[in-house]
């Protein structure tokens, strides 16, 4: 298990270097001058090669992207254009507000999406399977942003029973939250119907039936253990792109999370905090998946095994010897 996991950490480490060096590469040849940006367009040359001298920006490519891994071996994610602040400092800001919309959103997701899936699975062709997949395809199909107009629309403006925006308390997150879980609840939901209703048919169920389980409890003890490999796949998935910054959800309800804070700096043309906060989800969606991994071996120990018996056959059998080859052939004879 532990050789497992260290595997998998190495395989972060391309992994993020690749992320790095194309959001980097795609900073550098973005149209726009951040030093204009700054200082105005009515800024002098001679000012804006100063600012550019001062943050480097009038090296090459090559020696920006070396100095750039260098500080980012310290920790050091560079310095906001606008704010003359840390990008660490930006982030671990506007983290908590994303972290918390991504919880609530996930617990809201993944109680309504698994109990609707294994109902609409149990119960299949019923009305309530059909009200259920009815409305995960509007989940789905709908976008989140007219989901969040209209209910501004109505829970604001007509009935005045929530804020618009602003998260200076728990009423504050009631709408983003429940819009995010409930555009999140869809995809696991139509999920785990699936995988239940492949599940449920296997031969090893129709015995725990024939044995005279009730229902319940081959659904709980067999039927979900096994079913539950594919929707963990969803549900990390959902909480990866939750934690990445749910952009839309922020920027409609002003937020100050980090997907706002994306969106914001990349209209001031504030690379380094671009370039800081696509790697910092690029880290938590690696970290997520590592998780989902580790999760996948204490749920199904056929993983480990097949691991296992493929690093044993990997190995490189002994030589066996010239002259116990040749006894074995006289005996044989």
């Amino acid at each position: 298990m532990l050789k497992y996991i260290f595997k998998r950490i190495l395989l972060m480490i391309p992994v993020l270097f690749c992320v790095i060096t194309i959001v980097f590469s795609l900073m550098y040849i973005a149209p726009g001058d951040p030093a204009r940006t700054m200082l105005g367009e009515n800024a002098t040359h001679e000012a804006i090669e100063a600012m550019h001298k001062q943050y480097g920006l009038d090296k090459p490519y090559l020696v920006q992207l070396y100095n750039y891994f260098k500080n980012l071996l310290k920790g050091d994610l560079g310095q906001s254009y606008v704010t003359q602040h840390r990008v660490v400092d930006e982030i671990v800001i506007r983290f908590p507000y994303t972290l918390k919309l991504a919880t609530g959103a996930s617990l809201v997701a993944l109680v309504i999406g698994l109990s609707a899936g294994i109902v609409s699975a149990v119960r299949q062709y019923s009305a309530l399977d059909k009200i259920f997949t009815m409305l995960a395809l509007f989940g789905v199909s709908a976008p989140t942003f007219w989901m969040a107009m209209l209910c501004i629309l109505l829970f604001c403006v007509r009935l005045n029973w929530l804020p618009p925006s602003g998260s200076y308390g728990f009423e504050y997150w009631i709408m983003p939250v429940f819009i995010c879980g409930c555009s999140a609840c869809a995809y696991i939901m139509r999920m785990t119907r699936s995988s239940m209703l492949e599940v449920i048919r296997q031969d090893y169920i129709r015995t725990a039936r024939a044995k005279g389980q009730t229902e319940m409890l081959t659904i709980t003890r067999h039927a979900m253990k096994n079913a539950f490999l594919p929707v963990l796949t969803a549900i990390g998935i959902t909480v990866s792109h939750l934690l990445a910054g749910s952009v839309l959800m922020e920027t409609v309800f002003s937020l100050p999370g980090i997907g706002k804070f994306l969106i914001d700096s990349v209209q001031t043309k504030d690379y380094p905090c671009v370039t800081g906060t696509v790697i910092w989800i690029a880290f938590c969606c690696v970290i997520i998946n590592l998780v989902v991994d580790m999760i996948y071996c204490v749920i199904d120990p056929r993983i480990k095994t097949a691991y296992q018996s493929g690093r044993k056959k990997q190995r490189p059998q002994p030589a066996v010897k010239a002259e116990s080859r040749g006894k074995a052939g006289a005996i044989s004879g």
